[in-house]
């Protein structure tokens, strides 16, 4: 069994409501996974090497909870655009161009190479309609070392031509990726239809029959601006909301699934995110890029929904998840405006990008016993150290800090490099 010890500030979010804070303190990993946390080392392991960083800061891991991979690109063109004339104007084509493997070779390589250097330890990220490019995806996160779940984007209507695929063409990409994939460790499949307005009611319903019969775990979007929900109920006239379009086809919490944006959900839809397997992934940039609106999430978290985070790339225009905390806070303070009580703590969001985040994928984003060790090692500067409390330079490093500031990134246990 092989034991590691790492020595430094502890910082993480065993809840929303506070962190947790071990100054000067150990972590003991035994094969990956957390034993202890403690102040002072137990005898057992006196002579154990310490890893010592000092008065360097041990967090979790980020868990960018949506993100479009097929998209990375774009980031930061088509900024003034809504969202569906964005998608015309700038995604298919580019998505069109990552069904060439040389080129999604090199696309996803440099997108996940772009998480790890931000901190960000796992991922749900879409691809685009090719199975040969999604594939390259795939590659690209067991090639970096950190966890995924991947999903091939299924499209059967409303987009140009060039990057629809029929339903029988779906399924079987779907499936052999599924067949290829879903033994791996740490990168897996996810059912991806792209949301209501993509799919046809014979394409969600085969989608739902293989999240099923194979247990994989469903993303897609829900609810992020007006005109797409009133699309949503052109398309669907018999539905009673946009998440019983899901729902109908067994893919809204029969299986863990990953909702994007949320921002208009209605009464009935919040009553059926309560199930324990649908989590809502907030996305602040992209939301008052693309002018959707602020999804009210701490009303959300108070009504016992499970809220989590993501950078949305490229809706979003920032991969680094430390931006999206900032902007998730920022855009609780706008909304708190018109709302009472809808401001988030600094606590609450560093939770929903590591702890809630890392739940869809096991025991990871709490630094606590049975916990994987997944960490990031914050090294701020010199002069912060002298002066701040751990919690003020954790905050900085949120608010200020880059990939600069961190100095070493483990996956249980494991130091992975750039």
């Amino acid at each position: 069994m092989k034991t590691q010890v790492f020595k430094g500030h502890i910082i993480y979010t065993d809840g929303p409501d506070r962190f947790e804070v071990h100054e000067n303190s150990y972590i003991v990993v035994k094969n990956g996974t957390i034993e202890d946390v403690c102040e002072s080392l137990p005898t057992d392991y006196a002579d154990t090497p310490i890893h010592d960083f000092g008065n360097a800061l041990i967090i979790p891991g980020f868990y960018d909870m949506h993100n479009h991979a097929g998209q990375y690109l774009q980031c930061g063109t088509g900024m003034t655009k809504q969202l569906l004339e964005w998608l015309n104007d700038y995604t298919y084509k580019l998505e069109a161009d990552l069904a060439d493997k040389a080129y999604a070779t090199k696309v996803y390589r440099a997108f996940t190479r772009d998480l790890l250097r931000y901190g960000t330890l796992g991922a749900c990220t879409f691809a685009t309609t090719s199975e040969k490019g999604t594939a390259c995806l795939f590659e690209a996160f067991k090639e970096i070392g950190i966890r995924a779940f991947v999903g091939k984007v299924n499209m059967v209507r409303n987009a140009p031509d060039f990057i629809l695929e029929d339903t029988d063409a779906s399924i079987e990409s779907n499936l052999a990726l599924i067949s290829r994939y879903q033994s791996d460790s740490k990168v897996k499949p996810i059912l991806t239809p792209r949301f209501a307005p993509t799919s046809s009611e014979a394409s969600l319903k085969r989608l739902g029959e293989i999240a099923r019969a194979h247990n994989i775990p469903v993303q897609s979007h829900i609810s992020e601006n007006k005109d797409e929900i009133a699309w949503v109920h052109s398309l669907y006239p018999w539905a009673e909301n946009y998440a019983s379009v899901y729902g109908k086809f067994g893919l809204y919490g029969h299986v863990p699934t990953l909702m994007a944006h949320a921002v208009y959900l209605t009464p009935d839809e919040i009553e059926l995110s309560r199930n324990e397997n649908v989590y809502l992934v907030h996305c602040p940039d992209s939301n008052i890029n693309v002018r959707s609106g602020i999804a009210p999430i701490k009303q959300y978290m108070t009504q016992g929904l499970k809220v989590t985070l993501g950078s949305d790339i490229a809706g979003g225009h920032k991969i680094q998840m430390n931006e999206a905390i900032v902007r998730a806070i920022q855009s609780s303070k706008l909304l708190s405006l018109s709302q009472k009580d809808a401001q988030i703590s600094l606590s609450e969001a560093f939770y929903l990008a590591t702890a809630a985040g890392g739940a869809f994928f096991g025991s990871v984003g709490k630094l606590k016993s049975g916990y994987a060790f997944d960490a990031l090692v914050i090294d701020d500067h010199p002069l912060y150290k002298d002066r701040y409390s751990v919690l003020d330079r954790l905050e900085k490093f949120i608010y200020t800090g880059d990939d600069r500031w961190i100095s070493a990134r483990f996956i249980e246990g494991q130091l992975l490099e750039l």
